[in-house]
Parts: C-alpha cells; sequence; structure tokens
C-alpha cells in the first residue's frame, strides 16, 4: 500500500497497534510543512532541526500516553505544537527574530523547480531574498499568517486555530500583510519580476 494512499488517522492507529515504520511515514509526510513553518518562525535551521524534533518527541509522548484525541486534524495539532514551541524557544531566550543570511540551505526552496540557467537562477534568488526582507518588515501576526497560509499551506480555518484567532480575524491579518507588502515595494520601489 501506498504512502499517500493511506490517512493519518490510519497511521496513527497502525503505529498505536506496533507498527513503527507508520511513525516514520507519518513524520515524513508533514516533514516540509512542519519544518518550513518552524524555520520561518526562528529563522535559524540548526535552531529549526531542534524544534523539529522536540515536535515530534511531544507528538509521540503524547501518542504513547493515549491522550492524544483523534479528530482527523492531526496537522494543525502538530503545527500548533511547532508554533508553541518556538514561542517558548523564545521566551527562553528573550529575544525577537531575525532573517540571518547563510550559505545553508535556503528554506524558501521547498518546491522542486525545473532547471533553470545562470540568469535565471540569479533572478530568482535576488526576487526571494527581497520577498524575505519584506516579509521580516511586517508585524508578527501578519507575517505568522503571511507564512503558515502561503509556506506552509495552510488554511484559514487551521490558521484561526492554531492562532487561536476568528477567521474574519485570520483573513483580516493576511489582507493587511498583503497591503503592507505592496506598501513596502512602492516605497522602496522594489520589482518582484
Amino acid at each position: 500500500m501506498k504512502a499517500t494512499q493511506i490517512t493519518d488517522q490510519e497511521l496513527i492507529h497502525q503505529y498505536l497497534n506496533g507498527n513503527e515504520p507508520c511513525l516514520e511515514m507519518l513524520i515524513t509526510r508533514h516533514k516540509r510543512k512542519v519544518f518550513t513553518s518552524i524555520s520561518l518562525i526562528v529563522h535559524d535551521r540548526y535552531i529549526a532541526e531542534d524544534l523539529f524534533q522536540e515536535t515530534f518527541i511531544k507528538v509521540v509522548k503524547t501518542f504513547r500516553s493515549g491522550k492524544y484525541n483523534e479528530e482527523g486534524k492531526f496537522l494543525p495539532w502538530v503545527m500548533r505544537i511547532a508554533r508553541n514551541l518556538a514561542i517558548d524557544y523564545f521566551r527562553k531566550t528573550k529575544r525577537m527574530p531575525t532573517i540571518t543570511s547563510t550559505d545553508g540551505e535556503d528554506i524558501f526552496r521547498t518546491i522542486n523547480v525545473q532547471e533553470d540557467n545562470r540568469e535565471e537562477k540569479i533572478i530568482r534568488n535576488q526576487r526571494d531574498h527581497v520577498v524575505r526582507e519584506l516579509i521580516r518588515l511586517l508585524p508578527l501576526e501578519q507575517r505568522e499568517v503571511l507564512i503558515l497560509r502561503h509556506y506552509a499551506e495552510l488554511s484559514f480555518k487551521e490558521i484561526a486555530d492554531l492562532t487561536e484567532v476568528s477567521i474574519n480575524t485570520a483573513l483580516g491579518r493576511m489582507r493587511y500583510a498583503l497591503q503592507n507588502m505592496r506598501k513596502l515595494i512602492t516605497e522602496k520601489s522594489l520589482s518582484l519580476q
């Protein structure tokens, strides 16, 4: 049976019945979304890796304790755990997230793109850098909704549940985020083409 044909609920059920590879399949299925979301919050690959591992340690502990309540909402539940761990990290270190420039893997490159020529790669890298900087300038609530929607690909209902606000508030934050990005592009006379 292919992993894509098995639901999260079935994978969890199989894991709880002793089928250890089902946990690996579940983690693999959601790794990109969870890791990318953490990375976009903490802006540090190594811290994101630690928080990603911590997230799934909490997941396993909850499974083993019998406290997991299956409601068909595994991914939003895991995203909430990851977000809370990232927030706890900043509370402990008493610092706000900042974007740092590193030679490590670009977390915005989670989607496979057909091979571009050298000029197209340079243009894409410049555009990605501009977008990252614009996102960094947004207020935290707007930045969070934008990241969860476009990079974690969550629905507005999932975002509302995760951030504990109404759907209208989540939609409003997204609208203001986009308006602020457009305003910043105009103010800085930037081009994203």
